[in-house]
């Protein structure tokens, strides 16, 4: 049952349930409250009708023939406009005498009032039944063996009772529904920046176009609108590096590619007509496959950097000198015209050795680009932070901010081998590894890059036991 009951409620929408539950609340609110004062009205009723009646069959007690009083009306001033019985009650005799204006009578005479007359309690109020009407009894201890009886019809008190719950049933009634106007009233109001940003949202998804939601106040809505916003920027961010490397990749990929195809068209065409010699064809296969290798590095690169996630690797404990000592040694075999001035000192971290080696790479060939023949390459690694420098003629401050940036290149570069892609796959290993690179003047004079990730100088076994 509290299942279906669910589904139905978040089946409703948001506006019908605000309202219900609001038509619920205030329907609740308003029985307590009605509940609560009929209660209190009856009962402060009954007690001022009981203290009227105590009061009133005191004073007649006290009158000084209590026979003659029960035989005779009582005067007004007295007993009021009510319908007020008096009894006098006598348990000397067996049975008890009761009398009602000096005719004998058992109305009204019950257990308390006789113990009211025998002295058990001095006096006693209950509600009894005569005759289908009922009377509200008082009974006040007079003398030995007697007591005086006061009994008034409750008709007049019920009658405004039974009015008081009839005007307090459509008065709930109507604040009922009052409320329910009221909450639809204040869902459709407060819900109205949901809507809005409903809507808005139903277009982005509709139309695809990212533009910011307007934001109205500083409650819970704007706060929401503030966060998709954010979120939209972030999409848009997303969208045009999306764009932009697509757009960068076609422009990067379609240059090797004319190159490659036109070389297989000499080629074909040479071996149609025999029209090559051995030493062109070498040529041109050793192009082909300088292009080929171009193409596997740049496609390599921009696999690399298009993932919004890295590929599952097995992170753990990394020797950053070794893996820059491999490094050296794998660039060294193939740039035999600059030397290297490495100092290393160990560096744990925790991360991917084979993207931290080939983040590296990538510096080290970088600089062994840009170095004049004889230069010297600078490799030191302390605390975590490795340099690596050139003798080149350094990055200028047009290029500084575009560095790190995706197929940048500086105007020096265009006629050199690379993709651009280097150093932004060395600036997204940093990152990955909670670390961060940053270029500049180099100790000897040329560009210099600092790549830092956060580690110790111990493995971490060691610093465990420690």
């Amino acid at each position: 049952m509290s299942n279906s009951w669910a589904t139905l409620h978040y089946r409703q929408s948001l506006a019908s349930r605000v309202t219900l539950l609001t038509t619920m609340a205030v329907g609740f609110a308003v029985t307590a409250v009605a509940v609560a004062a009929y209660a209190t009205v009856r009962t402060q009723t009954m007690s001022a009708l009981d203290n009227s009646l105590r009061d009133r069959a005191t004073a007649v007690a006290q009158m000084p023939d209590l026979a003659q009083l029960t035989n005779m009306k009582i005067p007004s001033e007295f007993m009021g406009a009510a319908q007020v019985q008096i009894i006098s009650l006598d348990t000397s005799t067996n049975p008890p005498l009761a009398t009602i204006a000096g005719s004998p009578s058992s109305s009204f005479v019950g257990t308390p009032e006789i113990d009211v007359a025998n002295g058990v309690s001095q006096q006693s109020a209950r509600t009894d039944v005569v005759d289908g009407n009922r009377y509200r009894v008082v009974a006040v201890h007079v003398d030995h063996d007697q007591a005086l009886i006061l009994a008034e019809s409750l008709n007049p008190t019920d009658q405004l009772l039974s009015r008081l719950g009839l005007v307090m049933l459509l008065f709930g009634i109507v604040g009922v529904i009052v409320a329910g106007f009221a909450g639809w009233a204040v869902a459709r109001s407060g819900l109205r920046p949901v809507r809005r940003l409903t809507r808005a949202v139903e277009d982005i998804a509709r139309t695809e176009r990212l533009d910011p939601i307007p934001i109205e106040g500083n409650d819970e809505v704007a706060r929401l609108s503030y966060a998709f916003n954010a979120m939209l920027t972030a999409l848009s961010a997303s969208q045009h590096r999306q764009r932009q490397l697509v757009a960068d990749a076609g422009h990067e990929l379609r240059t090797p590619l004319t190159s490659l195809r036109t070389n297989l068209d000499l080629l074909v065409q040479a071996d149609k007509g025999a029209g090559l010699s051995v030493e062109s064809r070498n040529e041109l296969l050793d192009d082909v496959r300088a292009q080929i290798s171009e193409m596997t590095t740049l496609i390599g690169d921009l696999v690399e950097l298009a993932r919004d996630e890295p590929i599952t690797t097995q992170v753990e404990p990394v020797e950053l000198a070794a893996v820059v000592g491999q490094a050296v040694t794998r660039v060294r075999r193939r740039a035999a015209t600059v030397s290297f001035d490495v100092q290393l000192q160990p560096w744990w971290v925790t991360g991917d050795s084979s993207a931290l080696e080939r983040a590296v790479t990538n510096l080290l060939d970088n600089a062994v680009k840009w170095s004049p023949d004889g230069g010297i390459v600078t490799v030191h690694l302390g605390e975590g932070t490795l340099l690596v420098g050139d003798q080149g003629k350094g990055i200028s401050s047009a290029d500084m901010p575009h560095v790190f940036d995706r197929f940048y290149r500086s105007a020096e570069s265009r006629g050199m081998s690379g993709s651009g892609l280097g150093l932004s796959i060395v600036r997204a290993v940093a990152e990955r590894h909670g670390g961060i690179v940053r270029a500049g003047t180099g100790p000897r004079g040329g560009a210099g890059f600092w790549f830092s990730v956060p580690g110790s100088p111990a493995p971490p076994e060691v610093l465990a036991r420690s």
